[in-house]
């Protein structure tokens, strides 16, 4: 890779955020809408930051203790701040933070709002192919 290939050449725009406060059964039925196993949430105010619910989250913080997905709200099991790369950083260096956090996607954040999610997948698939 002689050439330098940016996250804004591999990442996806397509990028759908939710509020913090629907329901993870509401988060489950986009997750399945949407085929994604992460879903991004939005700030609650300015000086917030984004939060991000995965698969995962659900599995461990309300299947396994057996919680009601109707009455749990995405907010209370969400992680937050989300980490989140630049559009203009080498995929290189993307690459390197996101195996190093042992994360497969993140999303894409310029000026303060999301505008795009990269993935491991994307970089390795697309990158080469650039």
């Amino acid at each position: 890779m002689n050439n330098k290939i940016l996250v804004k050449d591999v990442m996806w725009e397509k990028v759908d955020i939710v509020n913090g406060k629907i329901t993870v059964k509401k988060a489950l039925d986009d997750m399945q809408y949407k085929r994604t196993k992460m879903l991004l949430v939005d700030k609650f105010h300015e000086n917030d930051e984004y939060g991000v619910v995965l698969i995962a989250d659900i599995a461990s913080k309300v299947i396994a203790k057996d919680r009601a997905l109707e009455r749990i709200n995405v907010y209370e099991i969400m992680n937050k701040p989300v980490v989140s790369v630049r559009p203009n950083m080498d995929i290189r260096y993307c690459a390197k933070l996101l195996t190093r956090l042992g994360l497969s996607r993140c999303p894409v954040i310029d000026n303060d709002k999301v505008v795009g999610v990269v993935s491991l997948t994307n970089i390795v698939l697309k990158g080469l192919r650039v």
